[in-house]
């Protein structure tokens, strides 16, 4: 079996994942094939390594990572090509809810045990940080820093704002970045995360500050899907107040 550029289609490419699949399990997981760099000499080569990688991402985000990829495999074939089903679609559906539900149970235990981790860190650096010149914690544990300070109104939690900001985590990796869009950002006081709408009313148009924030003032327990935010995150930002919109 093979295919090129000029015999690509839908059903080649299900072909190829699904045999590419059958022959990675024909002589056992053991000869070396799982791991190999991907041979991608066709565009149906292609296709199928992105569709594997991207299906794999979703099962590693989902923290599934003791699949049977033989079994999987041989889901996949008798699924495509109307095989006899080796288990039944109502047996199906129970094993896959009782699986879903051990699964969440795993992703809470995960999730807690992420976030006290980084709680105890966040509380560290805080401790340490709040001794540091410059240096000035409110009363509900926010951290800033005067960068630069502006000289004109100050807003109000009801207030829209237009700033520029950088966002990092404790070990400097950067998340977010008006600066990196190379656009200001605009929105109201009162719809962002708590450190960002007590912090930002401290601030003078034309001022830039750096804020330390809390997980309790920031995402606690509820980071954005996605994004290289955990649980228990103490959030780095800087920003520049460029204007009260209104």
């Amino acid at each position: 079996m093979s295919f090129t550029t000029s015999t690509f289609s839908t059903s080649s490419i299900s072909s190829l994942l699904v045999f590419a699949i059958l022959m990675l399990f024909a002589g056992g997981c053991n000869d070396g094939a799982i791991g190999q760099k991907a041979n991608l000499s066709t565009k149906a080569d292609s296709v199928s390594y992105s569709l594997g990688y991207n299906y794999g991402r979703i099962l590693a985000q989902e923290g599934i990572d003791d699949l049977d990829l033989a079994n999987y495999a041989a889901g996949v074939f008798d699924a495509m090509y109307d095989s006899v089903e080796a288990i039944s679609a109502t047996d199906r559906d129970s094993i896959l809810m009782a699986f879903q539900q051990e699964l969440q149970v795993k992703q809470e235990m995960a999730r807690a045990a992420e976030s006290e981790k980084n709680l105890k860190e966040g509380e560290d650096f805080l401790a340490e940080n709040r001794n540091n010149e410059g240096v000035v914690e409110t009363e509900s544990g926010l951290q800033y820093r005067v960068i630069e300070e502006g000289t004109g109104d100050k807003p109000s939690a009801t207030n829209t704002v237009e700033v520029h900001y950088r966002g990092t985590l404790l070990n400097g990796e950067e998340f977010d970045s008006s600066y990196r869009r190379n656009q200001t950002a605009t929105f109201p006081l009162n719809r962002v995360i708590e450190g960002w709408t007590e912090g930002l009313q401290l601030m003078s148009v034309g001022s830039k500050y750096e804020f330390f924030i809390p997980a309790y003032l920031a995402y606690g327990d509820t980071p954005p899907q996605g994004s290289p935010i955990k649980a228990g995150s103490v959030l780095v930002f800087e920003v520049e107040l460029i204007d009260i919109v209104r």
